[in-house]
């Protein structure tokens, strides 16, 4: 059924099928500027969502100046509305939460709903980022 597996960008195989993802839902579906999505990834801890044998989820979370920061959940389109971000977000949260720091996400707009089932509230105001609505998160 599903797995997840918890990498580092050292593992440039699953490196490449976290990005393949990213790619298809943050570049070519949302428009994000291919330069604007490559960050941090040496400081990030990564994830990737298996349906069998096929990667079709991932995220990632680092450490900031503020607490912990989750990034780049990006489900691939045939399979949304699932609970397949629930099972990716809630393996971060096990690894996150015994850290003790605030954790925040910049939530876009489209998914607000989802963070806030999820235990998170908007904070502020809403921004854009990379052309895109988002909303500060915190996870309460």
């Amino acid at each position: 059924m599903f797995s997840v597996k918890k990498f580092s960008f050292q593992d440039k195989e699953l490196s490449e099928l976290a990005f393949s993802i990213r790619r298809q839902v943050f570049v070519e579906e949302q428009g994000v500027d291919a330069f604007l999505e490559y960050d941090h990834e040496e400081v990030s801890h990564h994830y990737l969502l298996f349906l069998a044998e096929k990667p079709i989820a991932t995220a990632r979370w680092r450490k900031t100046d503020k607490g912990i920061k989750l990034e780049r959940f990006a489900v691939l389109p045939q399979f949304r509305n699932r609970g397949i971000g629930d099972i990716i977000l809630k393996e971060v949260l096990i690894d996150v939460i015994s850290l003790g720091k605030l954790i925040y996400l910049h939530s876009q707009l489209k998914a607000v709903p989802f963070y806030e089932r999820n235990g998170f509230k908007k904070a502020g105001e809403m921004f854009l980022e990379a052309g895109i609505e988002h909303f500060l998160m915190k996870y309460e």
